[in-house]
């Protein structure tokens, strides 16, 4: 990770995946875009532009996927140009690995898809980063397998994202152990703030959070020694249209990244 961004910002900063959900046009995502960049320039995080250019994984079938694949991914193109910054997106099937690449800098793979072998390949295959999400049913542990698919296909930019564990049926639940036996693996290792914090499966049909409880893991998650943190942010969460129950308003954003700073550098001089 450090390679991708190591001439612009501090190494020893942890990085920042951020952006909203899902890219919802290119006025909000260019707004949302230029908020990041300021705080993050001005903290000396390295960013890394989030949006998902279509949601293929939602409960119900009216539930927003996105503006089109096209259109969605060329506003992450000119949010990539207007700013000078990296961008991720996430990809679904094998096929979408070469078209996606095209426009951003890391392909994210899922959670409930990390196990997919032939997405992994295809990802690996477009010599892009790879950010492969902590599947909810397994141990860190078994995320090794994902690393090896991925190295094995010849690319060794490979990112790891723990988003919680299932807990029951409509929670999830946090075990920082999984960071540092990730990072054994060599490789960055990145706590979602955010998806962490989803309550889903509620008999609406409309994923649930907790957002007021965000500080808090990304507070543990840079104290046991997480290289970036992943934090879904909109300015209006109430109005967003793919999980604004669980994103941070994008107001509280510098806020919460001035004192994870001060939280690093502590961390740093243990």
């Amino acid at each position: 990770m450090k390679d991708l961004l190591k001439e612009q910002y501090n190494p020893q900063q942890f990085f920042l995946m951020a952006g909203p959900c899902a890219i919802e046009g290119e006025d909000i995502a260019l707004r949302i875009a230029e908020r990041i960049v300021k705080i993050t320039a001005k903290l000396g995080i390295p960013l890394i532009f989030k949006g998902s250019y279509r949601k293929a994984n939602r409960t119900r079938l009216d539930s927003f996927t996105g503006i089109g694949d096209e259109a969605a991914l060329q506003v992450l193109a000119k949010v990539k140009t207007t700013f000078g910054i990296p961008v991720v997106t996430d990809i679904h099937a094998a096929d979408e690995a070469a078209m996606a690449a095209e426009y951003v800098d890391v392909l994210q793979i899922p959670a409930f898809l990390c196990r997919q072998t032939d997405i992994l390949v295809a990802a690996a295959q477009t010599g892009k980063y790879v950010n492969v999400k902590k599947g909810q049913f397994l141990a860190p542990e078994s995320m090794q397998f994902a690393v090896d698919k991925i190295q094995q296909s010849g690319n060794n930019g490979v990112i790891l994202t723990d988003r919680g564990t299932t807990f029951g049926y409509q929670d999830l639940v946090v075990d920082y152990r999984g960071i540092p036996t990730m990072r054994a693996m060599d490789v960055p290792v990145v706590m979602d703030c955010t998806h962490s914090l989803q309550q889903p499966n509620q008999t609406s049909g409309v994923t649930g959070g907790n957002p007021a409880m965000i500080e808090t893991i990304a507070r543990a998650a840079i104290a046991v020694g997480a290289d970036g943190l992943f934090i879904e942010t909109h300015p209006d969460p109430a109005h967003a249209q793919s999980d604004g129950a669980n994103m941070l308003h994008l107001d509280r954003l510098e806020g919460l990244m001035e004192k994870l700073c001060i939280l690093r550098e502590a961390v740093i001089r243990l």
